[in-house]
């Protein structure tokens, strides 16, 4: 048995959960580390009515493998566990297989808990130079790096990140390398000092905004960042949604067709870089943590994540 942050309709720290059994092609993970998601506070209202362990954010010791090599290896781990038989799979679609799993999101126990399991295939060594505390950040760091892989954006585009969150902070620091003309709009003077200290611009929700970005990341996690984000970018321009919450948004889309505007949908991304990314000291993810609790402070630790104005909320396993 282990302990384990247990969402079942109401959060509970279950500390007689069964620790879960790795398949043949599977590693059991003694998890040293995990970080509280957006996503995570969003079903405990209700969003993809997932019940079961929470957590999708870790560093961890692989434990037991039968691959040999793996055991013993500090490791991260891609979240979407794919069938890798199906159309989607053959096509290099994984994340969109229809028969995947999602750590403690969809139909798979998460890593809030002293242990999880995952595919040998999703693990990745997490270098020495990489602490656990910057570790945890690999899973939002490669979904903020999807975008680059989605759409491309060029050194003289005018960008627009509309977001202060863990994940706004992290979009407008990998966007930043690409040299275009960014700007982080936020509601917190605090939070945005972060990407400022680098050299973003940024500005406060409450400002005027000029309209006319050639793109705009909506990483609000807010209905009204998707109209925000349809007023500011220009006709023939493209909207990028990382948010994702329990609830409706009705688009008039009659508007998006007369003006052209390209929507893409943006979730999970590439682990390898974001890797590299931490180890070459190139984005700062340690001044995103606002705390650390240890598990038996779960409670605490999930219901202060979801306090105004929190950044990162760690849990030390």
């Amino acid at each position: 048995m282990m302990r384990a942050m247990v969402y079942d309709g109401r959060l509970r720290l279950a500390r007689d959960y069964p620790v879960p059994m790795p398949g043949p092609d599977e590693a059991l993970i003694k998890v040293r580390m995990a970080g509280i998601c957006n996503t995570d506070l969003e079903i405990m209202k209700g969003y993809m009515g997932y019940q079961g362990v929470l957590g999708h954010e870790f560093v961890g010791m692989v434990e037991q493998c039968a691959e040999p090599g793996w055991t013993g290896l500090r490791v991260v781990g891609e979240i979407n566990c794919f069938c890798g038989e199906c159309p989607a799979c053959r096509a290099g679609r994984v994340t969109h297989c229809p028969q995947r799993t999602t750590l403690g999101i969809w139909g798979r126990d998460g890593a809030l808990a002293e242990y999880c399991v995952l595919p040998v295939r999703n693990l990745h060594r997490v270098p020495d130079s990489v602490t656990d505390v910057q570790a945890v950040f690999v899973e939002p760091l490669a979904a903020a790096l999807e975008i680059l892989e989605q759409v491309h954006i060029k050194p003289t585009q005018r960008v627009i990140v509309l977001g202060d969150g863990k994940l706004g902070l992290l979009v407008a620091q990998a966007l930043r390398l690409t040299g275009c003309d960014l700007l982080a709009i936020g509601h917190h003077t605090a939070k945005l000092k972060v990407i400022a200290r680098l050299g973003v611009a940024t500005q406060l929700a409450s400002e005027a905004v000029a309209p006319g970005a050639d793109v705009v990341v909506d990483c609000t996690g807010q209905e009204e960042g998707f109209w925000l984000a349809r007023r500011l970018v220009r006709p023939q321009g493209t909207c990028v949604l990382k948010s994702t919450f329990h609830g409706q948004n009705l688009v008039n889309l009659s508007e998006m067709v007369v003006d052209e505007i390209t929507l893409v949908g943006s979730r999970c991304g590439p682990f390898a870089p974001a890797l590299r990314l931490l180890a070459g000291k190139l984005v700062d993810v340690e001044s995103l943590v606002s705390s650390e609790f240890a598990l038996n402070d779960g409670i605490t630790a999930l219901e202060g994540a979801a306090a105004k104005g929190v950044m990162k909320v760690l849990v030390r396993i």
